[in-house]
């Protein structure tokens, strides 16, 4: 599949007929299995790329190891490939667009583009920044705004939701494809967002979060699982390690069921 093609399946996806159901990978593998496992399209998680290349999350993490990665898993998964590149590592402009045609070219057809704690008219030039860029190189880029109101309590109760709204509408018209907001679980806010935002809507993974199911009825288009999948991978793997470490025997590395051959998936 062309770069311009999985462009336009990527954003057919956020169109129906079923929510998104959307994995998180942090490097080649893990995307190949998630691809493999069914998924219709692979992420990165910022955090979980992050901490794979021994960094934190939060802008820290220098842009080649970013496009590295991207690269990387835009060779293997054979599905559209979609990039959490935080904030962007930068709030120059210029930078910015630089950036944006660096994960073009890296094979990503899509970004997460958060605000944080910034000011959203400047997230919302750094949106418009990035749109031009990628119309520049000819792919049209699905740019999904993330606010973070909710994850970093930046309002609370009936002026969070309303300063959601207010950033989705800004954001949209600077050129945004879709709003993320990450921290809610409640249904019924849940719900209030997705009539009041007029793009598709992602959620994040989260405890409590209802089902896909029962997101979609609730209009939202898109499910993020963040690092829900490097957390359970990782803690499964210092269960097995303790474990291994204990007695040096090898059941504790025995559970490989659904795992594929790797080397000729590779290959």
């Amino acid at each position: 599949m062309d770069q311009k093609t999985a462009a336009e399946t990527f954003a057919a996806l956020h169109t129906g007929p079923g929510i998104l159901v959307l994995p998180n990978a942090w490097d080649a593998a893990s995307a190949a299995v998630m691809a493999d496992a069914g998924a219709k399209a692979v992420a990165t998680s910022s955090a979980a790329v992050a901490w794979a290349h021994g960094y934190p999350d939060g802008d820290k993490l220098p842009l080649k190891n970013l496009l590295f990665t991207i690269e990387a898993v835009a060779r293997v998964a054979g599905v559209p490939v979609t990039a959490d590149i935080e904030g962007g590592y930068t709030d120059d402009l210029g930078q910015l667009s630089d950036t944006i045609k660096a994960v073009i070219g890296a094979g990503a057809v899509g970004i997460n583009l958060e605000d944080g704690a910034r000011d959203p008219a400047l997230h919302a030039r750094k949106i418009e920044a990035a749109r031009k860029a990628a119309d520049a190189v000819g792919v049209a880029l699905f740019i999904n705004a993330r606010t973070d109101v909710y994850l970093k309590g930046l309002a609370q109760g009936t002026a969070a939701e309303q300063e959601t709204i207010h950033r989705a509408a800004l954001y949209k018209t600077a050129g945004a494809s879709g709003v993320f907001v990450p921290g809610p679980s409640d249904p019924d806010l849940i719900g209030r967002l997705a009539r009041a935002i007029d793009l598709p809507l992602n959620i994040m993974l989260w405890p409590g979060t209802p089902k896909a199911a029962e997101l979609q009825a609730l209009g939202v288009r898109r499910l993020s699982s963040g690092a829900s999948p490097f957390r359970a991978a990782y803690a499964g793997l210092g269960r097995a390690v303790s474990a291994y470490l204990a007695d040096g025997g090898g059941d504790a590395f025995a559970a490989t069921e659904g795992l594929g051959n790797l080397n000729a998936r590779f290959g």
